[in-house]
């Protein structure tokens, strides 16, 4: 039988010396030295080079169902949760009310500076500022816009408002396991793996697995040297083509700041 601590005034000691003396062992997280919340991210513009990023407003929904609704573009949503495709304007415009006064969500219309067209959409979602997390996410680009200058453009511009407006620690993507697109895309712009969840949602009628990258913010002054470097103008020829890859840019700055 075990004796209580009314039974055993010293062995009652000692238990709470050794607990004090394993609390003291134990490992934990390093302290957070500003624990405030995070701004929630503002709902204003951001213009760049190649692209402006709007809060959607009512102007945008026509430009926007032109580039990535209608039959031709169902495609584009194959992999967005629970939204489109839209074959039919008016399908469209409701997804497009749903988003546009969401107060969960930080919806943007990307203008293409070059038309003064909106041709795409993203937003902030999973907001939790407490935690200083967030997520980016429901990114739907038209084909003319896809693998352009614009669109990693359009990711600095986030990620700096992330981390250098709305103070977030931590900035979060998420896509399907089988968008090989989106993977590529995650790493390129400087997030890291971090694990697939494994039967995470059902998405339209199936599975889908979920991979999960991430981005810090002690990790952010190199990632964003990497973005301004591959933006500037003159890591671009005559005919646009870049001259060093995102990837390999952000790696020399990386070795710099080591």
């Amino acid at each position: 039988m075990f004796a209580c601590a009314k039974d055993d005034p010293s062995h009652s000691t000692t238990t709470i010396a050794s607990a004090m003396n394993n609390r003291a062992n134990r490992p934990l997280g390093p302290e957070v030295d500003d624990t405030s919340p995070a701004k929630f991210p503002n709902r204003l513009s951001m213009k760049g080079r190649f692209i402006t990023l709007e809060p959607l407003a009512n102007s945008h929904v026509d430009d926007l169902f032109a580039a990535i609704g209608g039959s031709e573009s169902t495609y584009l949503w194959d992999y967005v949760p629970g939204e489109g495709p839209f074959s039919d304007k008016a399908g469209f415009d409701a997804y497009f009310e749903r988003q546009r006064s969401s107060v969960a969500r930080v919806f943007y219309a990307a203008i293409d500076n070059a038309t003064l067209k909106a041709a795409g959409l993203a937003c902030f979602l999973n907001i939790n500022p407490t935690n200083r997390v967030v997520e980016v996410g429901h990114v739907v680009f038209s084909p003319s816009l896809q693998r352009s200058s614009a669109v990693t453009e359009t990711m600095y511009l986030m990620a700096r408002a992330t981390f250098e407006e709305s103070g977030y620690r931590r900035y979060e993507w998420k896509c399907d396991n089988l968008n090989e697109t989106s993977k590529r895309a995650a790493t390129r712009l400087g997030f890291t793996p971090e694990g697939l969840f494994r039967q995470h949602m059902i998405v339209k009628g199936r599975n889908r697995d979920t991979m999960w990258f991430s981005m810090l913010d002690s990790e952010w002054p190199v990632v964003k040297a990497g973005f301004e470097r591959w933006l500037d103008p003159s890591n671009f020829d005559d005919a646009g083509k870049q001259k060093q890859r995102l990837e390999a840019l952000r790696e020399l700055e990386r070795e710099a700041h080591e």
